[in-house]
């Protein structure tokens, strides 16, 4: 068994689904402690908790709505006095907001959600969480090639949102090497979730001109977001590391 996170504690944003359930069960696998945050179901945190907690590990679900900066500024100390360290943030928690910039019927209140959650809110998560941080902690932001490449229309505010995260990872690798905390972005590709199921059909041309014509798995981008936070990342940060099926290429 690989335990190289045992004695680590860890924070997931947005935990409690896809990809960020996958990475909280990838995480306490290895032997870390997870924290992790949730909006609205504590039912479903309560589940995912005890889930972890029957295999021998240690969970627990927080509430805290992202998109409130103030309370996402709270989440590392609440984290900190359950668990008594913080060692690696996983900074997940998203929503998508799709609609041409030009479309007279844009939903405005869901694109003014979505900055707060991915601009203001991520933000305010990963300071107060830097604050506190242990030395040779992780920080993994997870974002997108959109970041780099839009790929298809309907998607400015997201691909703005994503190259921002490329951005302030550089930053935090720049704040934080004295301390070896390292800061890097995992770019996922298309998954089949319930976050993207009411948009598969618009997203259908996209998967087509991947180099791997399919929709990735939370499974395979949570893989990678273990290893940039465990012992063999030691030496990455600022770096982007794509798990996208060759979106980009």
């Amino acid at each position: 068994m690989d335990l190289t996170l045992t004695g680590r504690t860890a924070l997931v944003t947005g935990g409690t689904r896809g990809l960020g359930a996958a990475t909280v069960r990838a995480l306490a696998a290895r032997g870390a402690s997870v924290a992790f945050s949730y909006v609205r179901s504590s039912a479903a945190a309560e589940s995912l908790s005890r889930e972890i907690r029957a295999g021998g590990g240690a969970a627990a679900g927080f509430q805290a709505d992202q998109a409130d900066a103030a309370a996402a500024a709270g989440l590392a100390r609440r984290v900190l006095d359950r668990f008594g360290a913080l060692d690696i943030l996983v900074a997940n928690a998203s929503i998508d907001a799709f609609g041409r910039v030009d479309d007279p019927d844009r939903d405005e209140e869901l694109f003014d959600r979505f900055w707060a959650v991915t601009r203001a809110g991520l933000m305010a998560t990963v300071r107060a969480a830097a604050r506190v941080i242990s030395d040779n902690g992780r920080i993994i932001l997870i974002g997108s090639g959109q970041g780099v490449r839009a790929g298809t229309t309907g998607v400015a505010d997201n691909a703005a949102s994503k190259a921002a995260i490329d951005g302030y990872a550089k930053g935090l690798a720049r704040d934080l090497g004295a301390r070896r905390v390292t800061a890097n972005v995992v770019h996922a590709g298309p998954m089949a979730t319930d976050l993207v199921a009411g948009n598969q059909e618009k997203l259908g041309p996209l998967i087509e001109r991947l180099c791997l014509p399919r929709w990735g798995t939370v499974d395979e981008v949570a893989a990678a977001v273990t290893f940039l936070a465990g012992p063999d990342a030691a030496y990455i940060t600022g770096a982007s590391l794509d798990v996208d099926g060759g979106y980009n290429a």
